[in-house]
């Protein structure tokens, strides 16, 4: 092809075609551009992780001897023990400031399927077996043995394997719901509460939380009947609330928003590794695959409070935990409806 073929047409007033080294040239320079961009971007996100994950405290020692521990679920089911506390301890760790008790235990259940997300709370005076120690209040296994024995113990209730360990205190709970926006919960019964300063007064129905709010909505037991067996019913509340707004595909499937999200609850977290930004991040793709989860939420089955000696407790039902055992046995909860706990009092 002559250099005339390349040249402008004088009358059409077409454009010459530049030389094919030049337009290789320029190609080559916007590839170039573009995968400096996306290693760019993969640099920062991955700055991001390591930030993110790196304000989270890590519970070194979280799980017993392997050999007193249930096998792990080849299905894929994921259980994971929540250890809430109202405070920080003085010298900043979470570890120090839970010491000898939890003010909240949660296990969280997400099935083979990734259809549902199952939160069982357990009730923290609940009377059980503790390993080497035998019959006494599930808070009890902190003091006696940490929380390698909370989780011994737990896993003996279930038959389950704990995968993973989160220590969270209550405070982070106002960040992480300011950051979504608010979050919505169907409140069972109305009350008031001002643990962190102004009353907040909670109608029945449908409300939506603020920070400040959700902080004095998840503690506050004093102002029941029957004391913590409604603080874990609103606490259940709040977690559903929570991981419905958390599991909206704007945000399980928005890499960035979960390290935000991180970062904001990151002061106020100790987690086994397991549940660093990277590993969040594995599960979030997984439920963005499978659709998004249904949240339940139940109680631990017991048949009230009793006394034991001088000890108010809380009995537990063992023909209905043999029922949530068998559940969690199955390759799936997803249809599982827990037996309702009972509540009265002797």
């Amino acid at each position: 092809m002559s250099m005339d073929e390349h040249a402008a047409d004088a009358t059409t007033g077409r454009r010459r075609r530049a030389p094919w080294s030049r337009r290789r040239k320029v190609v080559v320079g916007i590839a170039s551009a573009l995968v400096l961009a996306l290693v760019a971007t993969i640099g920062v996100f991955a700055i991001r992780l390591q930030t993110s994950s790196a304000g989270v405290e890590r519970v070194e020692e979280a799980f017993p001897d392997e050999s007193v521990r249930p096998d792990a679920d080849d299905a894929g089911a994921l259980n994971y023990l929540l250890l809430g506390s109202d405070s920080r301890g003085e010298g900043g760790s979470l570890l120090d400031s839970l010491g000898d008790r939890a003010d909240t235990i949660l296990l969280v259940h997400v099935p083979p399927d990734r259809q549902t997300v199952q939160i069982m709370s357990i009730m923290r005076d609940s009377w059980v077996d503790i390993p080497g120690y035998g019959m006494s209040k599930i808070n009890a296994a902190l003091s006696y043995g940490g929380v390698p024995l909370m989780v011994q113990t737990v896993e003996q209730l279930i038959d389950q394997r704990i995968d993973d360990v989160a220590i969270i205190d209550f405070a982070g709970f106002e960040g992480l719901t300011d950051a979504l926006g608010g979050v919505t919960v169907q409140n069972e019964v109305a009350f008031s509460a001002g643990h962190s300063g102004p009353i907040h007064s909670f109608e029945a129905g449908e409300i939506t939380l603020d920070g400040a709010s959700a902080l004095d909505y998840v503690r506050e037991r004093y102002a029941f009947s029957d004391g913590d067996y409604q603080r874990v019913r609103n606490q259940q509340a709040y977690m559903r609330g929570l991981l419905d707004a958390l599991l909206e595909p704007s945000v399980v499937a928005n890499p960035v928003a979960i390290t935000d999200l991180v970062e904001v609850m990151a002061p106020y977290m100790a987690t086994t590794d397991g549940l660093t930004t990277t590993g969040v991040l594995g599960i979030a793709a997984e439920f963005v695959g499978a659709g998004v989860p249904e949240v339940r939420t139940f109680t631990m089955p017991t048949t009230g409070v009793g006394t034991v000696g001088s000890q108010s407790v809380v009995l537990v039902d063992d023909a209905a935990l043999q029922l949530v055992r068998e559940a969690f046995a199955a390759e799936s909860m997803t249809d599982f409806v827990a037996p309702e706990p009972v509540t009265t009092t002797p």
